[in-house]
C-alpha cells in the first residue's frame, strides 16, 4: 500500500479512497476473492496473503502470483480470466477494493491524484517484471534449471540465502512441477553440494 500511495499524505489518501468510492472487503480463508467483487478491479491486501491460481485444461493448478499484505492486485494489471484463474484468500485477509473504470472515467487532475496514477503505473511496471521472471523460470526444461533459476532471479545480490514466501507445495505449484519430483531435485542439489534447506531458507553454495 506504501507504493500506491508513495508522497500522498493521510488527508489526500482519504479524498483518493473517497473520490474513487473505495470499499474495503473482509475474506475468510480459502475463500475466493474474485467471484465476491467485479470483474474490472484493482485490490490492496491491506492484511493477510492471496494467491492468484490458474488451472490448465488438466485441472492441474499452477500459482501464477503471491500477493502478500501492502501489494496490490488486479484484473488488468495480472491479466486475469475468470474462466482460467481464481483469487484466492491464503489466509483471513482484508483487501481495499477499487473499481478500474472509477479511476479510467475521472476527471479530477488535483495533484495528489496525479501522483496516485503516477504510482500505479510504476506497480504495472513491476508486475510486468515478476511475470516476465516467470516466464524465464518456466521456460526452463529441467525442475533443477527450474529451481535455481528461481533462485537466481529471487536472491538478494550478493547473498546466497532466499526465503520462500510460500509452502514447498505451493513452491511446486510456482514452478509447474509434480511436488514428489521437486522434493527429489531439492535433495540431489543437496547432495550435489549446490543447496542446502532449513525449512523455508535456501542456501545457496555455489
Amino acid at each position: 500500500m506504501e507504493k500506491l500511495f508513495d508522497k500522498i499524505n493521510d488527508n489526500e489518501r482519504n479524498l483518493i479512497l473517497k473520490e474513487f468510492e473505495a470499499a474495503t472487503v473482509n475474506y475468510k480463508k480459502n475463500q475466493l476473492v474474485l467471484s465476491s467483487v467485479k470483474a474490472n478491479i484493482i485490490g490492496i491486501v491491506l492484511e493477510g496473503l492471496i494467491q492468484i491460481v490458474k488451472t490448465d485444461y488438466d485441472g492441474n493448478s499452477i500459482i501464477s502470483e503471491e500477493i502478500s499484505e501492502g501489494k496490490v492486485f488486479g484484473t488488468m494489471l495480472n491479466n486475469l480470466d475468470d474462466n482460467e484463474c481464481s483469487i484466492i484468500a491464503k489466509e483471513d485477509s482484508k483487501i481495499l477494493i477499487i473499481e478500474y473504470d472509477m479511476i479510467s472515467s475521472s476527471n479530477n487532475f488535483k495533484p495528489y491524484i496525479t501522483k496516485f496514477l503516477k504510482n500505479l503505473l510504476n506497480i504495472t511496471t513491476d508486475i510486468v517484471k515478476e511475470k516476465n521472471d516467470h516466464i524465464q523460470i518456466l521456460t526452463k526444461r529441467s525442475i533443477r534449471d527450474k529451481i535455481l533459476e528461481y533462485i537466481n532471479i529471487n536472491r538478494v545480490p550478493g547473498s546466497k540465502i532466499i526465503y520462500l514466501p510460500f509452502s514447498y507445495t505451493d513452491f511446486a505449484n510456482y514452478l509447474a512441477v509434480d511436488r514428489c519430483a521437486m522434493s527429489r531435485e531439492l535433495k540431489n542439489l543437496k547432495e550435489d553440494g549446490i543447496i542446502e534447506t532449513k525449512g523455508k531458507r535456501i542456501y545457496l553454495n555455489i
